[in-house]
């Protein structure tokens, strides 16, 4: 199918309606790729893990390269064949997680995600899940080649999805090393530290990526754009910072989980701070019930931050992070580029889940 697709996404249709007729158009054309001879059983085991990965997420990813591309163009309404593209990049980042949380999930040996089973876990798929992921990361591949080869950017694009793929995969790395290697030690813990596995696993290929491919959409040159890498990296890194403070202290009934950072052991910006401020006392209490399933344990470790005030240290923390970001987005000379800046930064800020 060419490039333009199926024209439920045209003109004013809502962008998640259209977005989502895409992603059949896609999965369909996997599903009928020459290159491989599919049986009756492959074809539906890839249709069936496909859904099951790909989808059931929010999808911010996605659609935030639709969002920023029509404020680079200054446009409420793309064209068939823009909005078709736009949403076709937006769904190989989607396409991207999906690849990465297949394999995370093994390797964390996690239980559930977005609330079923991780795909390892059902019946039948065990480590079966492994392939499936090199498959997920591949199928990326394709849907560039079939809709961008041809493109003046298509080698852009391709170089950055695996730049994008190489920090997030050694961000994986790094986390791995420092959590789970031989016996638990905090002292390996520290801001450096958490902030270089942030912004490699998580940053990039949250909030740069989708950014990056609508600007390569708009006929830009990336390397023009370093200031904007750094900004997004940074977005990335606050909104990371959010997530290990709402695993504490956010509502489970509203943020849709029950934190587990302590009882696992992260790597997380609470504890980095509790270490910078404990005294030895303190510290002693950290050591010895950071990282334990015991509920009580737990309570410690909450006690403790409380007694170091570490809501008002976020808090700090959350309203100098806005005041930087703002003033280096208001630093950008492109007023489009500022207001894709700001439309991310105002989805996050004081975010309750």
């Amino acid at each position: 199918m060419a490039a333009g697709g199926n024209g439920a996404a045209g003109g004013g249709v809502d962008t998640k309606a259209a977005f989502a007729q895409i992603y059949k158009t896609l999965k369909e054309e996997l599903l009928a790729d020459p290159a491989f001879e599919f049986t009756a059983e492959s074809h539906h085991w890839i249709d069936r893990m496909v859904d099951y990965n790909v989808l059931g997420g929010k999808c911010n990813r996605g659609l935030s390269v639709v969002d920023s591309y029509k404020l680079l163009k200054g446009a409420d309404v793309l064209g068939e064949d823009e909005m078709f593209l736009a949403c076709t990049l937006g769904w190989c980042i989607e396409w991207l997680q999906a690849f990465f949380l297949v394999l995370d999930d093994i390797m964390d040996d996690s239980h559930t995600r977005r609330g079923q089973p991780c795909w390892f876990r059902v019946p039948q798929v065990g480590f079966i899940a492994v392939n499936d992921g090199i498959i997920l990361r591949n199928h990326i591949s394709r849907i560039l080649r079939r809709h961008f080869k041809g493109k003046p950017y298509y080698a852009d694009l391709l170089d950055l999805f695996n730049e994008v793929e190489f920090k997030t995969a050694s961000g994986q790395l790094l986390d791995l090393i420092t959590t789970h290697e031989g016996e638990k030690d905090l002292t390996k813990y520290n801001i450096t530290v958490h902030q270089r596995i942030v912004q490699y696993k998580t940053a990039y290929y949250s909030f740069y990526l989708p950014v990056a491919c609508a600007l390569l959409l708009a006929g830009e040159n990336l390397d023009n754009y370093g200031a904007v890498e750094n900004i997004l990296v940074e977005m990335g890194t606050y909104f990371q910072v959010q997530d290990d403070y709402l695993d504490c202290y956010g509502d489970p009934e509203f943020i849709g989980k029950i934190g587990t950072d302590i009882e696992d052991y992260k790597c997380s910006w609470l504890v980095v701070q509790a270490l910078e401020r404990a005294d030895e006392s303190q510290k002693c209490i950290l050591f010895e019930n950071y990282g334990k399933k015991d509920p009580a344990c737990v309570a410690k470790v909450k006690n403790l931050y409380k007694e170091l005030k570490l809501e008002a240290v976020f808090e700090d923390y959350e309203s100098e992070s806005y005041k930087k970001l703002i003033a280096d987005i208001e630093a950008q000379p492109s007023i489009a580029v500022q207001n894709v800046l700001k439309s991310f930064l105002h989805k996050i800020y004081k975010r309750q889940k």
